[in-house]
This record gives C-alpha cells, structure tokens and sequence, in this order.
C-alpha cells in the first residue's frame, strides 16, 4: 500500500475506536458519515480496505460493506471498480440532507419511514394509471419476466423489482413525489434486500407486481391503488420483520 494510503489508513484507525457487537449496520454508516464529514479526510481520497475499517471498529467485513454501500446509495463515497472506495467530491454539501434522512435507519421512526413509502408508492400508481405509456408498460413488462426468471437470485430480483417501482414513479409525472420515493427507497435498500427470505416470498411479490402491471394496462386509477395497497401491505410486513418487539431493528450479522 502507498505510503499516503497508509497514513489516510492510520488515521481512520485512530479515529473509529471499536464499536459493541451488537451494534447495527446503520451505525457503523454513522460512524463512517461522522467521519468523513468532520473534515479529516479530504474529497477525493481513497478509503481504506474493508477488512482495515472492520478492523478499525471492531466488526465484521459484511457490515462495513453494507454500510459503504448505503453511504454509496446516498452519494457520501463513490465506488470504482477495480480501483477502490472514494470519498465523494462535495459531501459537505450533502450533510444536512444526509443526516436529516440518514439518521432514521436504525431508529424507530423507521417504521414511519416504510408507512410513509406505502402511502407514496399507492399515490404514484394512482397518478401514473392515467399517464403510463406503452413504452413504460413494455420496460415494466420486462422487470416483472426478470423477476420470474430469478425467484431464487435474490439480488436480481430486488434490482428488477426496484426499476419496476422506478417506472410507476417516473409515468406519475410528479418530480417531487419521484426524488422523495427514491430517497426513501435508498435508506431502507439494506432492509429490503433482507425482506425476501425465501422464494416462497418473491413469489408472492411477482404476482402482487403482476397485479399491479395488469391495473396499469386497464387505466384505471381504483384498480391500480388498490392492486398496489394490497401489494404495500405484504411488502411493509415483510421489510418490518426485522423489528424485535421494542421497535428497533434485530442487528443483522456481522460476521462473514
């Protein structure tokens, strides 16, 4: 490793002192957040290696992984691959926003945050019902033959299911309503990849999709927010399973 890269490495360590084992994966994003916003590190750098920052505060490499990729999702850090993890131009900038949202993630309020997606999701279908065109249909058509083609590739099933959603929110023609579904979507990414737990569940999900696909190709505004109300319904049970009775979510693993 450089000799710069070792230094910007030592420094980290010194700063992110060891974390309890029980602690979340959203807190090892705030941690990460808090540093790289106190001006310590400058834009642009290189981050150390997954395996340093585990190292650093004591937990395993899936959390620091998880949590570089919601900080990614959220345009703290930049990846390029085959070459690292960076700190993003600007994220000083990002700050407020950042944490104003990103602060919700392994608080309670995350349960308003999901109550507040549903509400959105079936406002943006009742919208896009009188606007969607063929070509949006068509790409939506193409998302729901992805997810049947992988109910047991959990990873790819979410990616189509996530552009399927995109599509509704894009035809609502609300720019507003569309950057605020998609941050929202952003800051639960982590819990909704866990959502799915078995192909019995991505089934379910296909055809409550399907539903909704089918209301859209009718155009009817009741049908469409129903289909996805029902749809909202499941797909918030299943994001909030992770919930132990206190509100707050269990701590996902931490180990590799």
């Amino acid at each position: 490793m450089p000799a710069n890269s070792s230094a910007i490495a030592d420094r980290m360590a010194a700063a992110l002192t060891p974390m309890d084992q029980g602690s979340v994966v959203s807190e090892v994003a705030e941690r990460l957040l808090g540093l790289f916003t106190s001006g310590g590190i400058a834009p642009g750098t290189r981050l150390p290696a997954e395996r340093q920052l585990a190292a650093s505060l004591s937990v395993g490499r899936s959390a620091v992984r998880e949590a570089l990729a919601a900080l990614e999702i959220l345009g703290v850090v930049v990846v390029r691959p085959g070459s690292g993890t960076y700190l993003r131009d600007g994220v000083s900038e990002l700050l407020p926003k950042t944490l104003s949202w990103g602060l919700m993630l392994g608080e309670p309020r995350t349960r308003e945050l999901v109550e507040l997606r549903s509400g959105l999701e079936i406002q943006a279908v009742e919208l896009a019902s009188t606007r969607v065109t063929d070509e949006a249909l068509n790409r939506m058509r193409h998302n729901l033959e992805t997810m049947s083609k992988n109910l047991d590739n959990y990873s790819a099933f979410v990616e189509a299911d996530a552009l399927f959603h995109r599509e509704i929110a894009d035809c609502a023609g609300n720019a507003v309503l569309g950057e605020l579904l998609q941050s929202i979507r952003s800051l639960l990414r982590i819990w909704v990849d866990r959502a799915l737990a078995d192909e019995d569940h991505a089934e379910t999900a296909l055809q409550e999709h399907t539903a909704i696909l089918q209301a859209l190709e009718s155009g009817n505004p009741a049908t469409a927010t129903e289909a996805m109300r029902s749809h909202m319904v499941t797909a918030s049970r299943r994001l909030l399973a992770g919930f132990d009775t206190s509100g707050k979510f269990e701590a996902p693993p931490t180990d590799d």
